[in-house]
């Protein structure tokens, strides 16, 4: 996952262009299954358009002398996103008009947009921006802005039955790691481990798309199927750094993707932060929106907005590390089985069954012999077909993961069924 991440890092996203599609490109090497759609500019999309297709070349900033101050070409923040094309002379009180900076961070490029507005601008430093105090410069920016088409990823897994698990991220930034990459690489990985499973009780539906319009114009095309069949959907975004884990609740917080991110994250990192739907900002906006109401949970490490280089250059390939994106990784995974296993498991014998014939359990009585077995002896207690295996977990303190080798060996041995 890092390293994919590192190839991916120098390549100037966007919402739409050749970048968006160079970066899937590379993704689908991994996941050659992974169908691209286009869709034209100007087709609208609920209450969106999409917009015109941007795509850039190179950008800068000169004295008259010659001398260059900024260079795209030495990180794709400089340029504002989804600038017009410009090349000309403007005065210093001009330039500073069209110049972003951050000023409580003064040593890093903000990442600033304009997709809806046709503008020109440059994004730098503050104390790059300090240095500005010639009273005239030469400014370009080599991009264009014409009719084109917005592009996504999405991959569909089938499963036994066709209620599915979702999984969403975006694509469509520039050059930041955390933020940006980490969703992408992390989705990537979970196909292959989605694919090598034996069986499948769910289908999975992976999307990976330009934050916003793209979640917008997926729905538009997919919103009935999504809805009859969704049962859990997650946001994959800033999941590679080392800091503690996060999630965005959906709406009510009653759902079961709520439940089983929450019953993975309470047991195995504690100390993660559960964010009410009311701090959404990425795409589970669109799906938690009215009209919408799909099961989706935002999962993060470092939540976006929350930690301090989110949307600058800061955000680069020292954030994030193989061991965060493994983290998060296997805290997916465990989300994964614990879909496939929640049943309402129902004992097949009445009162306990003799677990020491079968092996189960230990044929010496002795205080602290059995306490290693207390986990078994609590789900057969409450294995009574009221509650399914989340359930089970939290109302006798034990991870679903611990709990699904012990349903593993009670069906082996045919006492409980669902």
């Amino acid at each position: 996952m890092y390293d994919l991440a590192v190839r991916l890092f120098p390549i100037c996203r966007s919402i739409t262009g050749d970048g968006f599609r160079q970066s899937l490109g590379i993704i689908r090497e991994h996941v050659p299954e992974m169908q691209v759609f286009e869709v034209p500019s100007g087709t609208e999309v609920f209450d969106w358009t999409v917009p015109k297709e941007w795509n850039i070349r190179g950008g800068w900033i000169r004295r008259k002398d010659g001398e260059t101050v900024i260079d795209f070409r030495d990180s794709n923040l400089h340029v504002l996103g989804y600038s017009v094309p410009i090349h000309q002379m403007v005065s210093r009180e001009e330039l500073l008009e069209h110049v972003y900076t951050q000023s409580e961070q003064p040593d890093w490029i903000p990442y600033v947009t304009s997709y809806y507005k046709e503008r020109w601008g440059f994004c730098m430093s503050e104390r790059q921006k300090q240095q500005l105090t010639d009273p005239e410069y030469e400014v370009c920016i080599d991009s264009t802005l014409a009719d084109g088409s917005l592009t996504y990823g999405e991959l569909i897994v089938p499963g036994e039955t066709d209620e599915e698990v979702f999984f969403s991220t975006y694509l469509c930034h520039p050059s930041m790691a955390n933020n940006e990459l980490s969703g992408p690489c992390l989705m990537t990985a979970l196909i292959r481990y989605v694919q090598s499973l034996p069986k499948r009780r769910y289908t999975y539906r992976f999307i990976i798309v330009p934050e916003t319009i793209g979640s917008i114009t997926y729905l538009s095309r997919n919103i009935k199927s999504m809805q009859q069949h969704v049962k859990a959907g997650f946001v994959l975004s800033c999941v590679g750094d080392d800091r503690t884990y996060s999630m965005v609740s959906t709406k009510y917080e009653d759902t079961l993707a709520d439940r089983v991110l929450e019953n993975v994250l309470h047991f195995h990192y504690p100390d993660y932060i559960r964010y009410s739907f009311m701090k959404r900002a990425s795409d589970e906006r669109q799906y938690g929106s009215a009209g919408v109401g799909l099961p989706v949970c935002a999962f993060c490490r470092s939540k976006y907005h929350e930690y301090p280089e989110y949307h600058t250059s800061a955000d680069d390939l020292s954030l994030i590390s193989p061991a965060g994106l493994q983290g998060s990784y296997d805290v997916m995974v465990k989300v994964i089985n614990a879909l496939e296993y929640n049943r309402h498991y129902q004992m097949t014998c009445p009162c306990e069954p003799q677990l020491g014939k079968r092996g189960l359990y230990p044929t010496i009585s002795q205080k602290g012999t059995y306490a290693a077995f207390r986990a078994m002896q609590h789900f057969t207690a409450y294995a009574d077909g009221r509650n399914d295996l989340i359930a089970i977990s939290e109302i006798i303190g034990t991870p679903v993961d611990q709990l699904i080798p012990i349903v593993g060996k009670l069906m082996e041995h045919h006492l409980v069924t669902f």
